[in-house]
């Protein structure tokens, strides 16, 4: 099977998994208590208003002909009009993307950067203290709460010593300074929950690796444990890991609703917060598709780059 063949089956998979997502989002919509067209036509309407209202946004016809219509702008990246703002939502999403991106790289990398290396020390110094201090360490970014750990940081970083901004986004094309410190601190609250996670799955697969035959074939030709942990354990542990590093990344791109609040950082989560909090009912539709979108997408990603990296699957293939 080549790669493009199995992409091509991934995609028929996808399809139908976008077009229940999109039915969910529109249905969650009409389930909603109250009459879109009553509340945009305000407390002092008419029965002229209203009715022109229904008209302009297809209200007056059935729900099955809504959603064609719905489906069909979205398609053409038409997310609808911000009743708030007065703004295209594919305006608001253009300029708020952008931002959720530049921080879940940068919490991916700082999840990396702490996840991985402390997972194969903890697998190559089983039952020591350094590995109960690993697994202490990672329990703990798992189970303190980012809220709680974002005060700290910020009565600590900003409060207290003063190195770092409370709150606030400096766009990196004004100020490249002030857009590391304004994105270090949500970056490391949202990186040490995925560097917990990260760890404790490259610990087990780096455990089953290294009881493997070829990791003991490759001690007893004698080589380097430095070459047998990195060049024949970690690369094939890292396998599993990479789907995972995937839907993490998916989940950071979906927003970070309690993050982007307590640093006041304009991404997704911040904006989808305002849309359920103002009724923006179309803003709130255009964040969840497009998230939606994103996470089955890289979805897709992990399978290809798990296709690529697992040579018995393409040989099984």
């Amino acid at each position: 099977m080549t790669l493009w063949l199995f992409t091509a089956k991934r995609l028929l998979v996808l399809v139908p998994t976008l077009f229940f997502v999109s039915v969910l989002v529109f249905s969650l919509q009409q389930l909603l208590p109250g009459d879109p067209a009553l509340a945009l036509a305000g407390e002092e309407h008419d029965a002229g208003a209203v009715a022109a209202i229904r008209a302009k946004y297809h209200l007056d016809q059935p729900v099955a002909v809504q959603y064609g219509i719905w489906i069909g702008k979205v398609l053409r990246g038409d997310f609808g009009e911000s009743l708030r703002n007065k703004i295209p939502v594919s305006e608001l999403l253009a300029s708020k993307l952008p931002v959720t991106v530049e921080l879940a790289v940068a919490s991916m990398i700082i999840a990396l950067a702490i996840g991985i290396p402390a997972g194969v020390i903890s697998a190559v110094r089983k039952g020591t203290p350094i590995d109960a201090a690993a697994n202490l360490v990672a329990l703990t970014g798992l189970s303190v709460p980012h809220f709680w750990l974002g005060i700290m940081l910020i009565l600590l970083f900003a409060v207290q010593l003063g190195w770092l901004p409370a709150s606030g986004y400096v766009p990196p094309w004004e100020d490249l300074r002030r857009n590391i410190a304004t994105t270090l601190l949500p970056a490391f609250v949202l990186g040490t929950g995925v560097a917990g996670v990260m760890m404790r799955h490259t610990r087990s697969a780096m455990l089953q690796t290294l009881g493997s035959d070829y990791v003991r074939t490759a001690r007893a030709k004698s080589l380097t444990e430095r070459a047998v942990v990195l060049k024949h354990a970690l690369r094939n542990a890292l396998i599993p890991v990479i789907t995972l590093g995937a839907i993490e990344f998916g989940r950071l791109l979906s927003g970070a609703v309690l993050t982007e609040q307590i640093f006041a950082i304009p991404g997704f989560g911040k904006l989808l917060v305002d849309g359920v909090f103002n009724r923006d009912y179309a803003v709130v539709q255009g964040v969840v598709v497009v998230s939606a979108v994103l996470y089955v997408l890289l979805n897709l990603l992990a399978d290809v780059l798990y296709f690529l990296a697992n040579p018995r699957l393409r040989g099984e293939a």
